[in-house]
């Protein structure tokens, strides 16, 4: 009898301990969040996205502000629609533009709030125009072995014998 008493109390544990570990996997890959407040939703349009994901952060100042909720293709203006679920608790002027931020150096992207200074702001439904894509580390390789290319090649002037 003994024997199975402590049976029972391992086999919790290690339930107890796998359910922990699941958490955290959830937690870090941004797959879970646990907020309880209430959110309002804005829409934004971007020209390139990245590799921006659903419920990756949205940070104003370094706090997160909300959650990037869906994301979906405009075939009509060929843009990315990201709409946001912001907490209620936030309120932003109208006039705030919105960047798609990296957290280090290749970490994940996030949406960062730039806040303006109109007195109006943001309501459930807004659509924001002030955007800045993101910077996205091939194009910048490609630009810059392009460049230095380009400077290697000689500038078609005389030569001399």
């Amino acid at each position: 009898m003994e024997k199975s008493k402590n049976d029972v109390w391992v086999g919790l544990f290690v339930l107890l301990g796998a359910a922990a570990i699941l958490f955290l996997a959830l937690q870090s890959a941004n797959l879970l969040s646990l907020s309880f407040q209430s959110t309002y939703p804005v829409t934004a349009r971007f020209d390139n996205i990245g590799g921006l994901k659903p419920q990756a952060a949205v940070k104003s100042a370094g706090v997160v502000v909300g959650r990037v909720d869906s994301i979906s293709f405009d075939d009509k203006n060929f843009q990315a629609r990201v709409t946001l679920a912001l907490e209620t608790r936030y309120h932003f002027p109208k006039d705030s533009s919105l960047k798609i931020l990296t957290s280090g150096l290749l970490g994940e992207q996030y949406i960062g709030i730039e806040a303006g200074i109109d007195d109006k702001t943001w309501a459930a439904g807004d659509t924001i125009s002030s955007t800045q894509s993101a910077v996205v580390l091939e194009n910048l390789i490609g630009q810059f072995l392009y460049n230095k290319a380009a400077e290697a090649q000689p500038s078609g002037g005389s030569t001399k014998k």
